[in-house]
Parts: C-alpha cells; structure tokens; sequence
C-alpha cells in the first residue's frame, strides 16, 4: 500500500470523523466510498467497518448520558441478523458489482435521507426492529447504515440530540457484527488486510478528528457540516459506481 493511498484514506477517515462528532452520521458515507476506491470494494468497506467501531466507542463516551439504551437494545439484535445475509453476498459477488452496490447504496441513500417529503409520525418497536435488521445489511454489505437510520428518525419524530448520541453505540455495535460475519464467512480474510500500523493510525485519526469535531461543534452550524457530507459521499459514490459498470 503507498504512501500517498495511505495519506488519502487517514484524510477521508479524519472528515468522517469530524462530521461524525457534528452530526451524529458520516463516517459510512464518507469513508465507505474513498476506501471502496482505494482499497477494493469488499476491502475498503471492511476497513470502513472498523473505523465506526473506533469512532462510535469514542465518541459514545462524550454524550452516553443522551443515548436512548431502551432504542439501542432493539437495533442490536436485529442488526445481527442484517449483517449475516450481507455477509454472504459480499463473499459471493465480485468487485465490480460491489463497487456498483457501494456506489448505488450511498447515492439511493443520499436521495431518500435528503430528498424524502415530510413523513408521518410512526413510532413502533416492529419498525425500530426494522430500521436495525436494515441498517445491519447496509452498513454489512456497503459500509453505509446511516440513511436507514436517519429514515428511521423521521418516522419516529426523534430528537436530534438523543438520536446523534444513541448511533454512536449503534454503529460501533453495527460495524462489530459487519466485521465478524464477513471474518466468520470468509468475505474477508486477514492475510488481506493492510498492515497492523495502519490501524493504530486509524485510531489516532478518529481520536483527531473527533477532537476538531467538538472545536468545530460550537462555531459550525450543523446544516454546514451535513451538506460538506452530502457533497463528499454523492462525489465517492458516482465515482464507485462509474468504475463498477465500467469494470464489467
């Protein structure tokens, strides 16, 4: 792995994270398709599995008193059982269909998050169950849980504090069950995974990107933090569609 795909990666991980820390989302939209870029698809999404564990533990730290466990407890399981099928489909199929999927999850994603009307009020255990088993695919199979839980928020009328908070714990948990299922089925296997440096430089970068995040949180309104995302994922995800359909 270069030098310069390795500064790329820690750059697309470090906005992730600092959107992450402003808005509750962003390092799946972010990540999942620079590195689907940089790394292969299968490889890029399971890296940017591993970066939301880091990034959902630490910043869960910061604002565990606004997380709603009773919601959390529901996405949990249900995200398990997302993640298996998601697991088996990212073993079966090859790189460019990956790519398109990647590609076409973020851009389906961004449209249906940004562009839906306005919903009506729907709050049920069956659908939370619902928005976890969902987000446990996409986040598994695209690297990319977010819309489905921003969706989610919607219906339920939920409070943008205890929902930005709460995703943090869902996506570490997410990105655990993403990880494991793909190790589990063989869609990933360790001798492809880039050196063991590069994660604690991982790390350091979450951990930098969470701290500017927090700076930025009290000068940045959130409105400008979520519109640099959708222009950042919209641009990565053309781009690994694009590069699917043409490595058909």
């Amino acid at each position: 792995m270069s030098t310069s795909v390795v500064l790329i990666a820690l750059a697309a991980i470090l906005v992730g994270a600092v959107l992450q820390r402003l808005s509750g989302t962003g390092v799946g939209l972010v990540v999942a398709p620079v590195l689907a870029l940089l790394l292969g698809p299968a490889l890029g999404v399971f890296m940017t599995n591993a970066t939301t564990i880091v990034s959902g533990f630490l910043i869960m730290l910061a604002v565990i008193r606004e997380v709603d466990w009773k919601r959390y407890l529901i996405f949990a399981p249900t995200a398990l059982f997302g993640a298996i099928p998601a697991a088996l489909l990212v073993r079966e199929l090859d790189a460019a269909w990956l790519d398109i999927v990647i590609g076409g999850v973020v851009l389906l994603a961004l449209g249906l998050t940004f562009g839906m009307p306005r919903v009506p009020h729907v709050q049920s255990p069956a659908l939370t169950g619902t928005a976890g088993l969902v987000g446990g695919f996409l986040n598994t199979s695209a690297g990319v849980a977010a819309p489905a839980m921003v969706i989610y928020s919607r219906f339920a009328r939920w409070d943008q504090r205890s929902f930005a908070a709460t995703m943090q714990p869902t996506f570490m948990t997410m990105g655990i069950f993403s990880v494991g299922t793909k190790v589990a089925v063989g869609a990933t296997t360790f001798d492809q995974l880039p050196p063991w440096q590069l994660f604690g430089a991982i790390v350091v970068t979450v951990v930098l990107g969470i701290r500017i995040g927090g700076w930025l949180s009290r000068r940045v309104p959130t409105h400008i933090a979520r519109r640099l995302a959708i222009t950042l994922a919209g641009a990565g995800g053309a781009v690994a569609f694009v590069r699917g359909i043409v490595m058909l």
